[in-house]
């Protein structure tokens, strides 16, 4: 709530604003923003919204997936096994709160306009399947990159409800919100425009706790194992390549 105030907003979104993702994050992030735009079109929209929603809430799932195969392996080592617990409960907590808009935004989109069952219905799953996989995967390899991939979709997100309410702000303001998940999930806004704007609020939230969740120490760590192996292997292909040439 105390983001409603866009001074407070502007001044907590700008602790992440120049934050400079990886390159494979941001090329699979980049990827899957324009195939939206494709898909939905550059405007935001109910119905857009929908689609964004039923991807968004696959990170979590996905961190929450990773986070148990890891504690298979590593549950004897308490720090890390804290660490990893740390990351799997935020995860269930954004993982109910985008569970919320999904629900809510598909009851609102249906009073607006007509969904198509492929491009609004199959389509998002596709891009769900193939986004689980790439946080679950990229979470084993290297958590930051799969952070960062979080951070490049939320950050979409955040400015695609910000447009939303730039561009529509008095028309919600006149319509009238009434969802019974939403009294069970605990909010109670007035219209449409105090719960498009909760959402926006809960993307930033979830764009800037993606980066805080990164683990730097364990990050470098990671890195200087992940060149090792790659030395490794490239050793092997060199060695087994300089064998063959000389038999």
């Amino acid at each position: 709530m105390q983001l409603n105030d866009l001074e407070k907003l502007e001044k907590y979104k700008m602790l992440y604003d120049g934050y400079r993702t990886n390159i494979l994050p941001r090329f699979i992030g980049g990827l899957l923003v324009r195939l939206g735009n494709i898909m939905y079109g550059h405007e935001p929209s109910y119905l857009k919204f929908r689609s964004i929603e039923i991807t968004a809430r696959v990170p979590y799932c996905s961190w929450s997936s990773a986070v148990y195969t890891l504690l298979t392996f590593f549950y004897f080592d308490e720090r890390k096994a804290i660490k990893l617990s740390s990351i799997a409960r935020y995860a269930g907590i954004a993982h109910d709160n985008e569970t919320m808009h999904l629900i809510v935004i598909s009851h609102l989109a249906r009073a607006e306009k007509r969904a198509g069952r492929i491009r609004h219905a199959l389509l998002p799953i596709f891009f769900s399947i193939f986004y689980f996989c790439a946080i679950y995967i990229l979470f084993l390899v290297r958590p930051r990159w799969s952070f960062e991939l979080n951070y490049l979709f939320e950050q979409d997100a955040f400015n695609q409800y910000s447009r939303f309410l730039d561009l529509h702000d008095e028309d919600l303001k006149n319509k009238l919100i009434e969802s019974k998940f939403l009294e069970w999930y605990g909010r109670n806004p007035k219209n449409q425009y105090d719960f498009f704007r909760s959402v926006r609020n809960d993307e930033i939230i979830h764009r800037n706790q993606s980066i805080q969740n990164i683990d730097t120490e364990a990050d470098g760590r990671r890195v200087r194992f992940l060149k090792f192996i790659t030395a490794c292997v490239v050793a092997a292909a060199f060695g087994i390549g300089a064998y063959i040439f000389l038999w």
